[in-house]
């Protein structure tokens, strides 16, 4: 009895989530044959045996952790196969062999590069020429970005050379040579196409394959197939033969090696066990091929199954974001943007530096701008009633030392839905993949001061009357235009509204105020005509209207559900009783 365990995966790597198994007991198998399907936090990969016989027992499931060293199977029959390189050849020359793999961005590897070309194109006896590999189905030329030599550096055998930009992506492309550079024959900017000279090097010879390694030895420490090709490369290359001398003129291809790197910013998919998903094998396989994660890929199926559209689509908005990201300038802090003109040829400036308040609010409204992605829904509410209500009792709550406005009406509001739309009072938790829930209601009101913007929270605001949140509204606001606001007073908030009505307007779109998922914008009521509905009839009737924007992460909040919260709060406005009831 042979036992089949999980092999080294690379630098760093020690575990992933088993996707997909394929094999069974009963089953044949033999060394290099991908038997599983493993998610790493750098790619999702397939696993080649390193045994052949018979499968026995399977000791593991889809959806399990699975570490390196633990055994995935065992098998009766032959054991690990170590074999000299004609017999190597002559194994592998009746599996199906692949066209070489496209070259692979360095962050997706789990080895040293297994895309790039074995040899040089010259021998090792005189100065050897680098060339451009392939880098992919239907890539024939690409941008260089940037050079990583330069005459006279040192190279050796999958270093990285050069930055590459083609029609999918910017890649790292190593070097499948050691020596000294003597020339380098292109400059940065220049259009390369597939097999053009990049530099040539002296001193140096192509890495040869070691004959006495057996056949395991790559195909443990590379992924998937790429392993089994190597192997079969390094055999026929030590026979004097090519490719396609040692394939039959029908010998099926290998598939090209499937790796999951999305070309995005954020965190790729990670080793945490993720619920199976409704996709197609041959989905699953497009998915990897184009580099996305199909985690993230939103199906348009009967029961959110994911079809080929789907994967292409979403592909398709990655390419257009990373381009859209290749084209920005560089962000060395928060502020870093395109050079500026000289503004004083055209006449007279002033410069101030940013400071204090207005740099802080300029760095947090950035970041929460860049991490979330917003959506803003609109409503309007019919405050007649309430406005009636709120004349009606503002002389209690100046009494007791705070003012009966609008906000301090829809904290109350927010606070009684917010419990019922918890997913409103929460926080995304990415590293952890977990949404925080906070039990508690802690509600900011964002303030205009001649500083900047700040943000006061008022605590437990479920728990106090509207009075009471006049008074603490006064006195927080207060404090904010008198510069004594504490850093610990503009802390802890889980959700934030923010008021234009006192300057005007008839609807904006806030952002959010990270790491809350929600913030209310409320703008200046007016009278409107309204249409209102009698046991007789209806008619047209002036109504105060006070128009409501909501802005969201779509992250955590889908559309649908901001639209309910936000109608629910529009309906606490126009029926205030719905607090006594609900609240």
């Amino acid at each position: 009895m042979i036992e089949f365990k999980l092999p080294e995966l690379g630098e760093n790597i020690e575990q992933g989530d088993l996707v997909r198994l394929m094999v069974a007991p009963g089953a044949t198998v033999s060394a290099g044959q991908s038997v599983m399907e493993l998610e790493t936090d750098k790619a999702v990969v397939e696993v080649p045996s390193s045994v052949s016989g018979t499968v026995q027992e399977i000791r593991v499931k889809e959806g399990d952790k699975i570490k390196v060293g633990q055994v995935i199977f065992t098998v009766d029959g032959a054991g690990p196969q170590s074999a000299e390189p004609s017999t190597r050849a002559a194994a592998v020359a009746s599996a199906p062999v692949a066209p070489d793999p496209p070259a692979i961005p360095q962050a997706s590897r789990t080895t040293a590069p297994a895309s790039a070309p074995i040899a040089p194109s010259t021998p090792a006896s005189g100065p050897s020429e680098f060339k451009l590999p392939e880098l992919g189905e239907n890539i024939s030329q690409g941008d260089l970005v940037r050079l990583m030599i330069a005459p006279g550096a040192k190279v050796s055998e999958g270093q990285p050379v050069m930055e590459l930009e083609t029609d999918k992506a910017v890649v790292e492309v190593p070097s499948s040579v050691s020596g000294i550079v003597k020339e380098v024959k292109v400059k940065e900017g220049e259009k390369i196409k597939v097999g053009q000279v990049i530099f040539t090097l002296e001193g140096g010879a192509p890495v040869q394959p070691d004959p006495a390694r057996g056949r395991n030895a790559p195909v443990e420490h590379v992924s998937g197939q790429t392993g089994a090709r190597l192997a079969f490369q390094a055999a026929i290359r030590a026979e004097g033969k090519t490719e396609e001398q040692a394939l039959p003129p029908d010998q099926p291809k290998f598939a090209a090696p499937v790796f999951s790197m999305p070309v995005q910013l954020g965190k790729v998919a990670g080793t945490e066990h993720r619920q199976p998903i409704p996709a197609a094998p041959h989905v699953r396989r497009l998915a990897r091929e184009v580099g996305v994660d199909i985690y993230e890929v939103k199906g348009t199926g009967p029961g959110g199954r994911i079809s080929e559209d789907d994967v292409k689509a979403y592909a398709k908005s990655l390419l257009q974001a990373a381009s859209a990201a290749a084209q920005a300038p560089p962000r060395a802090g928060h502020f870093a943007q395109p050079q500026l003109p000289d503004f004083a040829k055209w006449g007279k400036v002033e410069r101030v530096s940013i400071r204090g308040v207005r740099r802080k609010t300029a760095e947090h409204l950035a970041e929460a701008w860049n991490t979330i992605p917003h959506v803003t829904q609109h409503d309007r509410a019919d405050i007649t009633e309430l406005e009636q209500l709120r004349a009606r009792f503002a002389p209690k709550a100046e009494e007791a030392g705070g003012k009966m406005t609008v906000t301090a009406i829809a904290l109350k509001v927010c606070a009684a839905a917010l419990k019922v739309f918890p997913q409103f009072n929460a926080s995304i938790d990415l590293d952890k993949e977990e949404i925080v829930y906070k039990q508690y209601i802690h509600i900011g009101v964002a303030a205009d001061t001649d500083r900047g913007l700040l943000v006061p929270v008022i605590r437990d605001v479920d728990k106090k009357n509207i009075v009471e949140l006049a008074v603490e509204l006064s006195q927080l606001s207060k404090k904010a235009r008198d510069k004594k606001l504490t850093p610990e007073e503009m802390q802890g908030g889980t959700f934030t509204i923010t008021n234009l009505g006192g300057i005007g307007g008839i609807g904006f779109t806030p952002i959010v105020n990270f790491p809350e998922v929600a913030i209310l914008g409320l703008s200046r009521s007016r009278m409107e005509p309204e249409w209102v509905q009698h046991k007789g009839g209806g008619k047209f009737e002036p109504r105060l209207i006070l128009p409501l924007s909501l802005s969201y992460d779509h992250r955590l909040i889908d559309g649908a559900d901001a639209a309910r919260f936000l109608r629910w709060i529009a309906e606490a406005f126009e029926q205030p009783f719905l607090l006594s009831v609900q609240g």
